[in-house]
């Protein structure tokens, strides 16, 4: 039978972590969509047209270092585009509908790409306390941004990704809001699966 989590929420606000947890716990498949505009924006910074990258985006693609700031940067900048969101949302929906079961976590899982899916969640964090949080993730990397740089660049991917025209980044009205400012992924996991219950 298919059921659809949706899982939305700004960048580093633990969406991903809680998503691939609750994928694990329940044995559905995961995608992580916000990977899929990271890969346009990579191929992007290579020369390539926004439109053209999403459409012709291949699992090839998916693969290699989708994680720096720079493709960080790059994917909210074709995010706003409006073919480019076309272009992957026949993907997503498709992904969404598997007989298994499905959780997708993205910034318009629950308005946009799976609007009726039974569960939906609107994963945030203050955007000191993400980007603390991005900060150390860079730094175990070796990469060498300062944490006021990296909290200006939280503020204005929020910036961009809420108010662009197409999709923006907002809860669907009937998503459970986590904040995850003050819990451990232990007790936000345990709080994501205890909400989920209750609508299966």
């Amino acid at each position: 039978m298919t059921f659809t989590i949706a899982i939305d929420g700004p960048a580093a606000a633990g969406k991903g972590t809680i998503s691939k947890a609750v994928a694990a716990h329940y044995g559905f498949a995961h995608l992580d969509t916000g990977l899929l505009y990271r890969a346009v924006g990579a191929k992007t910074l290579r020369g390539a047209d926004p439109i053209e990258a999403a459409k012709s985006l291949t699992p090839d693609d998916m693969v290699g270092d989708l994680r720096t700031p720079e493709v960080a940067q790059a994917a909210s900048k074709v995010a706003v585009i409006a073919e480019v969101r076309a272009a992957l949302v026949a993907f997503q929906r498709s992904f969404a509908a598997r007989d298994s079961g499905a959780v997708l976590d993205g910034r318009d899982i629950g308005t946009v790409i799976c609007p009726d899916a039974p569960v939906k969640l609107f994963v945030t964090a203050s955007a000191e306390v993400r980007a603390e949080r991005r900060f150390l993730e860079l730094s175990q990397k070796g990469l060498p941004d300062t944490r006021e740089q990296v909290l200006a660049d939280v503020i204005a991917r929020d910036k961009r990704d809420s108010e662009r025209a197409e999709a923006p980044l907002k809860p669907a009205t009937d998503a459970v809001i986590i904040d995850t400012s003050d819990l451990s992924i232990k007790d936000a996991v345990a709080k994501a699966i205890a909400e989920i219950d209750a609508h299966r």
